[in-house]
This record gives C-alpha cells, sequence and structure tokens, in this order.
C-alpha cells in the first residue's frame, strides 16, 4: 500500500490517499481539493473510502465536496459523528473555517478492517484529542490523526477531550514496531521509534494503565 499526503487548508491538515491496486481511501479531506481528484485520476484509483480520524473542522470540511466528487461512503467513529453537522463540537465558527454538513454512511469501531485493492487497513480507536479518534494501521504505517505528532501530542482542552484517554491512545500506538512509518494529521513523518526516543509525551508514559 502506497500513502500521498496533500495539504488541503490553511491549517496544514494532511490529507491522504492511501491506494493499491487500483483503489484508494481518502483520509481527512479537510478542505475540497482539485489536486488530490487529479492524483486519483492519473492513477486510475476509485476511491472507496472518506475516512475521519476524528470530527474537527480542519479534519472535515472537505466531506461533503469529497462525496459528491467520488461518490465513495463517509466513515467515522460513531463517538465523532454529531461533530459533522454540529459547529458547537467541530468549532468551525472558532477557526473561521466554512463546514457544510456531512453525514457518516458507517460508524467505525476499534478492530474494524477497510479493504483497500485487496490490501487492509485496520482502525484503532485512539480516543484523547477526541472521544471518536482513530488511527489507521496498514503495513508498516499508521495514520494518527491529532493524537500523535513528531515531537508532541493533540491537543486535550476541547470539549470532549479527555488528557487520561489520550496518554492511554498515545500508550497503545507506542507498542507498534518501532519501525511503522508514522503520519500524522499535522506536520511531517515520523516513526514509532523516533518518537518513542525523542517525544517527552511518550517518555512520561510510565505509570499509565
Amino acid at each position: 500500500m502506497q500513502v500521498k499526503r496533500f495539504n488541503v487548508n490553511a491549517f496544514g491538515v494532511n490529507c491522504y490517499v492511501v491506494y493499491h491496486q487500483g483503489e484508494s481511501v481518502v483520509v481527512d479531506p479537510g478542505g475540497p481539493s482539485e489536486a488530490v481528484l487529479a492524483f486519483l485520476a492519473e492513477e486510475g484509483l476509485k476511491t472507496v473510502a472518506i475516512i475521519n480520524t476524528h470530527g474537527h473542522a480542519d479534519h472535515i470540511a472537505g466531506n461533503a465536496w469529497f462525496a459528491e466528487k467520488t461518490n465513495a461512503p463517509l466513515m467515522i467513529h460513531e463517538a465523532d459523528a454529531a461533530y459533522l453537522s454540529d459547529p458547537n463540537l467541530h468549532l468551525g465558527p472558532q477557526i473561521r473555517l466554512d463546514v457544510p454538513d456531512s453525514k457518516a454512511d458507517r460508524f467505525l469501531a476499534d478492530g474494524d478492517v477497510i479493504e483497500v485493492g485487496g490490501g487492509e487497513l485496520t482502525v484503532l480507536h485512539t480516543p484523547g484529542h477526541s472521544a471518536g479518534g482513530i488511527s489507521l494501521s496498514g503495513p508498516g504505517f499508521v495514520l494518527t490523526g491529532d493524537t500523535l505528532f513528531k515531537g508532541s501530542v493533540g491537543r486535550w482542552d476541547f470539549p470532549q477531550s479527555d488528557e487520561l484517554a489520550l496518554q492511554r491512545s498515545l500508550l497503545s500506538l507506542s507498542q507498534l514496531p518501532p519501525e511503522t512509518v508514522v503520519y500524522p494529521g499535522h506536520g511531517a513523518r515520523t516513526t514509532i521509534g523516533d518518537e518513542l526516543r525523542h517525544n517527552p509525551f511518550l517518555n512520561s508514559l510510565k505509570g499509565v494503565e
């Protein structure tokens, strides 16, 4: 499976196309993007799903646009489903980002498998930044949304955030093989091993259960 990163809004969100054998999923479309559509067309990819790692505005603002362009089903964890149409939850007005309402076609849960061209992405429920935060684990890589960044972690001061839940999610991610490539919701990619060595938030997880 291959991963292609795009920046789709002014907030530095990483929108990813994960693709394999003619199929793709679009992860965290933070806004409309002709560049993403052009890539899908150039590679001859059929989009089988649009996936939100969580429901904050900067990650969902392009949902409706991409759903219309690709006819792909929209997927999110049920705990974040209300964010898709509730400005008080997705926080679009606070950051002055227009977020057209969208609706989930499928709720994702921990352990669910999404097939992409014969390959598989496994859903990991990684709450904390939001109650329904997920990561997507593929062969040798993981998309972590706003749970884990290079050198940092997601904020836990938003509505429905939970610091202890975030710590537990980070502990779970830290158990992945150290060579696992991390594709975060913002910023540069990294590896689990590098974060275990250099990320102070992972270094402080001793005692978390």
